[in-house]
C-alpha cells in the first residue's frame, strides 16, 4: 500500500488517471471537484449511511459495477473483512486501486460484470447494486443473478428513476380485457433508451419507483427500507425463485 505520496503527487497522479466520476477526498486531494452533480456521490451516501450497518466487523461486502471505488472504501471504513469491488471499466478500476492505495485500505478490484457474480462462486453479507441497473441491456436478469449466485443477506440498491415517484397498489391478478392499471402514472414502468439519454449510449433502462421496488420484490428482496429516493435497503428471501435465474419458476397453469 503507498501511503508516502505527498498531495501534490497524489494529484499528479489522479489527474493522469482522469476524468473521475466518484470525487474521492484523497487526503485533501478531490479527484472530481468539479463534478456536474457536485461532491457525488458523498451526497448521495450521506443520505442513506445510517441505513447501513456502521460496523462491518467480520462481514464480507460485494461492490457491483465499484467505479473509481468511494462505496467499497466506506465499506472498508466500516470494518468489512473483505471488500471485493468489480467493474467492467479498466480506467474506473485504476482509479479505485489507486484511491485505496492512497488511503491505505486493503481492497480488491477485479474486471467482471455483474453477469458473471457466479464465477465468483461466494456469496457476500452484503451486495452493493448501485448505479448499475439503467446501464443494463438486461436488468432483470443481473438482479436474479445476484440472488441466486452473490447475495447472502443485505443488499444495496440504487437506480437513477424517472417517473411518477410513488408506488401504488398492486393486485394479485388483472383481467386480460383491463388496461386501466398500465394508464396509472405509478404503475410500474421501466422505460427504454432506444439511443442516448444525458449523452450516455450506455442508459438503456430507467425504471419509476414503483418499477424499481416491483423488480427487487421479482427477483427475490424483501424491501426493508427505503432512506433515500433512489435507493432500497433489501434483503435476501429464501425460496423464492427457481434455481435457474433465466426463467424464475411460476405457479403451475390450470
Amino acid at each position: 500500500m503507498n501511503t508516502v505520496l505527498g498531495p501534490e503527487d497524489i494529484r499528479r497522479r489522479a489527474e493522469a488517471l482522469g476524468p473521475w466520476f466518484h470525487n474521492i477526498d484523497l487526503h485533501g486531494v478531490h479527484t472530481a471537484p468539479e463534478h456536474f452533480l457536485g461532491d457525488y456521490p458523498a451526497f448521495k451516501w450521506n443520505g442513506f449511511a445510517s441505513a447501513i450497518p456502521a460496523d462491518l466487523t467480520g462481514r464480507t461486502v460485494l461492490d457491483i459495477g465499484c467505479n473509481g471505488g468511494f462505496y467499497s472504501i466506506e465499506m472498508k471504513k466500516r470494518g468489512a473483512a473483505r471488500v471485493l469491488g468489480i467493474d467492467s471499466d479498466e480506467d474506473y478500476l485504476a482509479q479505485a486501486r489507486f484511491a485505496a492505495s492512497v488511503l491505505g485500505l486493503d481492497i480488491e478490484f477485479r474486471n467482471l460484470s455483474v453477469y458473471d457474480v457466479a464465477a465468483l462462486g461466494e456469496r457476500f453479507d452484503v451486495v452493493l447494486f448501485m448505479g448499475v441497473l439503467y446501464h443494463l441491456r438486461h436488468p432483470l436478469l443481473a438482479l436474479d443473478l445476484i440472488h441466486a449466485y452473490a447475495a447472502r443477506d443485505l443488499m444495496i440498491f440504487q437506480s437513477m428513476q424517472r417517473g411518477d415517484a410513488e408506488a401504488g397498489p398492486v393486485e394479485e391478478n388483472y383481467s386480460f380485457s383491463d388496461e386501466t392499471p398500465f394508464e396509472r402514472p405509478d404503475w410500474p414502468k421501466l422505460h427504454f433508451v432506444e439511443r442516448n439519454y444525458a449523452d450516455d449510449p450506455t442508459n438503456w433502462w430507467i425504471p419509476n419507483r414503483a418499477c424499481s421496488e416491483a423488480m427487487l420484490r421479482s427477483a427475490g428482496f424483501e424491501i426493508t427500507a427505503h432512506p433515500e429516493a433512489e435507493v432500497f435497503v433489501c434483503r435476501r428471501v429464501e425460496g423464492s425463485l427457481d434455481a435457474s435465474p433465466v426463467h424464475p419458476a411460476r405457479e403451475p397453469r390450470a
